[in-house]
C-alpha cells in the first residue's frame, strides 16, 4: 500500500477502500453538496447504515467508478 492508496474511513481501519459513500447533512450543506467517506468491503454496510439512519446517505459507488471522468 502506498501513501496514495485510499484507506477506509471506519475508525481504526487501515484496509484499502473500494467504496465511496456520498452524503450530505441537509441542515448544514446545500442539496447538491456531496461529502465522501471511503469504505472497505467489511465496513461498507456499517458506515452506510450510520449515514442512512441520519438521512445523510445519498449514494454508494465503487471507488473505481467514482474516480472515472464523468
Amino acid at each position: 500500500m502506498s501513501d496514495e492508496t485510499p484507506i477506509c474511513s471506519a475508525k481504526g481501519c487501515r484496509i484499502e477502500a473500494v467504496w465511496v459513500l456520498a452524503w450530505n447533512n441537509p441542515k448544514i450543506h446545500t442539496p447538491e453538496r456531496r461529502k465522501t467517506w471511503l469504505a472497505c468491503e467489511e465496513h461498507r454496510e456499517h458506515l452506510s447504515q450510520f449515514l442512512g439512519v441520519r438521512g445523510f446517505l445519498k449514494d454508494v459507488v465503487l471507488l473505481k467508478e467514482w474516480e472515472e471522468p464523468r
